[in-house]
């Protein structure tokens, strides 16, 4: 009975996030697959842009630094304001698929781009709320270089997690315990 329970309950299928949902790829009724990815939750909450800085504006960047970010969205009318969160380890290209390779006797040097992590100011965003993918310019304040260009601190928990996953046997025990209790005697 508790097998059949179990079953029962893993017919619902929570989110482990809340937000909104965007490219549903499912509709109700359908049988699914354990693999079928069903849609994309996107959370409204701790959003950050992933600003990509030419390697020659990095030398003075630093975590902790203000910036200034205006979307596209809503052009000049809304200034969002964020902090310097994280520099990536590596460029773009660096971790792409089929990486550019210079052939020999290429001198053309490439400038780079490294993703720099900006975190938003949460009532901003509540206010006026982002899209993923969108457009943005990005200012970095560079005057105060006293901060780390890496991260020396490792985050002790996860920005994300869920317990939606988790099934309180409390009420099938106690059905069963119920049953039981009426056949025993």
């Amino acid at each position: 009975m508790r097998n059949a329970w179990l079953a029962l309950q893993r017919t619902q299928i929570v989110s482990p996030i809340s937000g909104y949902v965007s490219r549903r790829s499912v509709q109700p009724g359908a049988q699914i697959g354990t693999t079928t990815p069903l849609m994309a939750v996107v959370p409204a909450t701790n959003l950050w842009i992933d600003a990509n800085f030419k390697e020659t504006q990095l030398a003075h960047m630093r975590i902790g630094q203000p910036a200034t970010v205006i979307s596209d969205i809503y052009g000049d009318d809304v200034k969002y304001t964020g902090k310097v969160v994280g520099l990536d380890m590596g460029t773009g290209s660096a971790f792409s698929l089929l990486p550019a390779q210079n052939a020999t006797g290429n001198w053309i040097k490439v400038v780079q781009r490294l993703p720099v992590r900006i975190e938003l100011d949460e009532k901003q965003l509540a206010e006026h709320p982002l899209r993923i993918g969108l457009s943005t310019l990005v200012e970095v304040n560079t005057t105060d270089r006293d901060g780390e260009m890496l991260a020396s601190q490792v985050r002790s928990s996860p920005v994300y997690e869920s317990n939606a996953r988790e099934i309180a046997l409390d009420p099938v025990n106690k059905l069963i315990d119920e049953i039981i209790q009426a056949n025993a005697g």
